[in-house]
């Protein structure tokens, strides 16, 4: 929660402005700070609307050595406009991105506080991707802008996870994470794996086995590729959006976290780390 603080307290960390590029030295220093090696990754991405954006992909890495890798990401950016808003007088201003983009990354940086003091050896990459937000609807490829980068541009000669899971909108409050069809279509061992160690960690309730929306995000680009990519995120199908009620409106502020919700992602994402041999 402290982590997502951190974030918001920032201001909307929309790409260009100087929200982003302090958040972006925050997240290098923390990941250095908890033990990984850290590497950021810069690119000038052209947006939908022209607009050339600065992006920077952080990536700390734990054990680089090791061969086999499990990649752990989120997106840190905000969404320049909050065009889902009840209100339309708010649809030009930015949102504070507490649950989408910020959650991930706070729990994320707990994983790699927790990942650091164990002393593991396995090979665990955590990864910040940049200007996921900045698309628009009816264009799938105008999202997902610094994933599609970081997958066609290895940060390092042959890098290539061995599986990745991708965390977005894990903070809202009474959140339900069913099997994101495109992840349960071509990672479905690995969703097994993680709904299962869900349910072993008392949250089997949180983790619906119901199947849930298709969804344009991150961990598409690493299906493209080849590499089994899921993502943990709230579906709800009883919102017009199917998404939680705050996304891309102001309302997506600290009022929307629910430590409960952020505690069932990371306990289960990090037994999962410690549990699989």
């Amino acid at each position: 929660y402290k982590y997502i603080e951190q974030q918001v307290n920032f201001g909307p960390r929309v790409p260009n402005t100087e929200a982003h590029r302090q958040c972006a030295k925050w997240l290098a220093s923390e990941l250095t700070r908890h033990g990984a090696i850290v590497h950021e990754q810069h690119a000038i991405l052209k947006a939908f609307d022209g607009t050339k954006l600065n992006a920077t992909n952080i990536i700390g890495q734990f054990n680089p050595e090791v061969e086999n890798r499990l990649l752990l990401m989120a997106h840190w950016d905000c969404r320049p406009w909050a065009d889902a808003d009840p209100n339309p007088q708010n649809h030009t201003k930015p949102v504070d991105g507490a649950n989408d983009g910020a959650s991930g990354v706070g729990v994320l940086l707990e994983l790699a506080r927790l990942i650091g003091l164990s002393q593991t050896d396995k090979g665990i990459d955590i990864l910040f991707l940049d200007a996921e937000d900045w698309g628009t609807e009816g264009d799938d490829e105008s999202w997902a802008l610094g994933a599609r980068y970081f997958v066609n541009n290895p940060f390092k000669a042959g890098y290539v996870p061995t599986e990745a899971i991708l965390l977005d909108m894990v903070g809202g409050h009474n959140a339900i994470f069913r099997r994101e069809l495109f992840s349960e279509h071509y990672a479905p061992t690995l969703v097994d794996k993680i709904w299962a160690v869900a349910a072993q960690s008392g949250y089997s309730n949180t983790f619906s086995n119901e199947t849930g929306g298709a969804i344009t995000d991150d961990h598409i680009e690493f299906i493209k590729a080849g590499i089994p990519a899921i993502d943990i995120i709230e579906y709800n199908p009883y919102t017009e959006t199917g998404f939680n009620p705050t996304w891309h409106t102001v309302g997506d502020n600290m009022s929307a976290i629910d430590r409960t919700s952020l505690k069932a992602v990371g306990q289960t994402v990090i037994n999962y780390i410690f549990t699989q041999k």
